[in-house]
C-alpha cells in the first residue's frame, strides 16, 4: 500500500512539474524540464523507492508482498453472504471449509432432533389436555418412558403427567430455537471472517527474521577511531 501511494504521489509531482511549465514564461531563463526529461525523473524516483542499500554497499529490490489485482473486502463480503463458504472461497482459505460445514451440519442435525421432539411433546401434551379419545399421541410416552399405564396418567398421575409433556415440550422448544440463534451466528460470523481475511490477504506474515553483524570504525572527535561490532535484526 505505502508503494502505491509513493506512486501516486510521484504522478501528482509529474503532474504538478508539467503545469508549471506551462505557466512559466517563455522569456524567462530558469531551467525547464521538458516532458520525457519529466517522466524520466518520475522513474527514477519510483525505482529509488524500491530499491534497498545493503550493508555491503550491494543494491536489491525490496521485497514486495504479492497482490492479487482486483481482491476486494466487499466482494469477499458479498460472496459470503450469498453463500456460505464461498468468501473463504474467494481469499483461498479452504482449510476453514470442513469447520465452517461442520459445524452447521452439527447445528442443522441439532435443529431437526430438537424440533422433532418438541412436535411430539407438543402434540401429546395438547392430546393429553384435552382428552379427545380418539387423539392419544401421549400413549407412546407412557408406554415407553413411565413404569405406569395409560388408565394411571389419565386419573391418579394425571398433575404430574401434565407437566412432564409440558416440561418437555418447552425443553425441546428452547434448544432448537437456540440451534436457530446458532445457525444465524455461524451465517455472520462468516461473513465478518470473509471480510477480515480479504482486508488482510496482502498482509505479510512470512517468518523472515535474521540476525547479522559486521566489524564497524567510527572517528571520535580527538581524531582517534574505534573499532566494534554492529548487529543489524531483520524482522
Amino acid at each position: 500500500m505505502h508503494r502505491l501511494i509513493i506512486v501516486i504521489i510521484a504522478i501528482c509531482l509529474a503532474a504538478s512539474v508539467r503545469a508549471q511549465e506551462q505557466t512559466v514564461d517563455d522569456a524567462s531563463d530558469a531551467p525547464r524540464l521538458e516532458g520525457e526529461q519529466v517522466d524520466t525523473v518520475v522513474f527514477q524516483f519510483v525505482v529509488d523507492s524500491l530499491i534497498t542499500v545493503l550493508p555491503n554497499g550491494d543494491k536489491m529490490i525490496k521485497s514486495v508482498p504479492p497482490r492479487v489485482m482486483g481482491h476486494s473486502p466487499h466482494t469477499a463480503t458479498m460472496y459470503a453472504a450469498i453463500l456460505p463458504g464461498l468468501g473463504q472461497i474467494y481469499n483461498k482459505r479452504y482449510w476453514k471449509l470442513p469447520l465452517l460445514y461442520g459445524g452447521a451440519a452439527a447445528l442443522c442435525y441439532a435443529v431437526h432432533f430438537n424440533g422433532k421432539y418438541y412436535k411430539k411433546y407438543r402434540n401429546a401434551y395438547r392430546d393429553f389436555v384435552i382428552g379427545d379419545p380418539n387423539n392419544k399421541s401421549y400413549e407412546d410416552i407412557v408406554i415407553n418412558k413411565t413404569n405406569l399405564t395409560v388408565e394411571d396418567v389419565e386419573t391418579t398421575y394425571r398433575t404430574w403427567f401434565t407437566t412432564v409433556l409440558r416440561n418437555k415440550k418447552d425443553y425441546y422448544r428452547r434448544y432448537r430455537d437456540l440451534s436457530y440463534f446458532g445457525l444465524i451466528g455461524l451465517y455472520v460470523v462468516q461473513i465478518i471472517d470473509a471480510a477480515v481475511d480479504a482486508h488482510f490477504y496482502t498482509f505479510d506474515v512470512t517468518d523472515d527474521l535474521s540476525l547479522q553483524w559486521q566489524p564497524t570504525i567510527e572517528p571520535t572527535p580527538d581524531g582517534r577511531s574505534n573499532v566494534g561490532a554492529s548487529l543489524c535484526i531483520k524482522f
